[in-house]
């Protein structure tokens, strides 16, 4: 299985760094739509555009750790395993904030030619630009 990790270094506590994870503007900037808030077993949906195809992706939180940790799992969407980690370790004063993502896609061979040529790519620069905005607000609130 294909996997992601990226690392930022935040001027922010773990604590301010996590509640942002969970708050829906955070998501609605930069994925199309989030239902519900990040809690344990809680259901998150997602929407996305890819090659303009409309992706949906309902995933559950499955690990819940304020303020270190949490894992959301799909149980509904295009690929066959998605999993996403966040942590968030004090560092520097601040916060090292993590994310570790492990997928498989669909179609065997064809799916893993997606994940070389695009799906990476796509991924990184999704929760980049996510993580640069929960950034961004952590460090004006303190």
């Amino acid at each position: 299985m294909p996997k992601l990790q990226l690392e930022m270094e935040i001027d922010a506590p773990p604590e301010a760094c996590f509640t942002l994870l969970r708050d829906p503007r955070l998501h609605k900037e930069t994925v199309a739509i989030h239902e519900g808030e990040f809690a344990l077993g809680q259901r998150v949906r997602f929407e996305s555009r890819t090659f303009g195809v409309r992706q949906m992706l309902v995933v559950e939180v499955t690990e819940f750790d304020p303020p270190h940790r949490l894992t959301d799992t799909m149980i509904s969407g295009t690929f066959r395993e998605f999993h996403h980690k966040h942590e968030f370790t004090e560092h520097n004063g601040g916060t090292l904030m993590r994310d570790i993502v492990v997928w498989r896609s669909p179609l065997g061979p064809l799916g893993r030619l997606a994940d070389t040529l695009f799906l990476y790519r796509k991924l990184t620069k999704l929760i980049t630009g996510r993580n640069l905005r929960l950034k961004a607000l952590a460090e004006s609130a303190v």
